[in-house]
């Protein structure tokens, strides 16, 4: 065997190995599983936003507005001009 005949085979083997990920990539059967990660970046703020939600609906809302803004605000100094 000489060297173009090992590089054919392994442009072979390579291509062979490129088009199965392209086929088990767009396989409908895999189509949920993808999905599922793709919406893995966004879980924790989805779990933020229903804990933030959950809260909310547990405590009544709080008037604390002062003459020049809320409490929060006139700590960070956001009331102050």
């Amino acid at each position: 065997m000489d060297t173009g005949t090992l590089q054919g085979v392994g442009t072979i083997l390579a291509m062979a190995a490129f088009l199965g990920i392209c086929v088990w990539a767009w396989s409908s059967k895999n189509k949920a599983d993808f999905d599922e990660a793709a919406q893995l970046p966004f879980a924790d703020d989805l779990a933020q936003e229903k804990e933030s939600s959950q809260a909310a609906e547990k405590q009544p809302p709080q008037n604390n507005q002062t003459e020049k803004g809320t409490e929060q605000d006139v700590e960070k100094g956001a009331g102050h001009e």
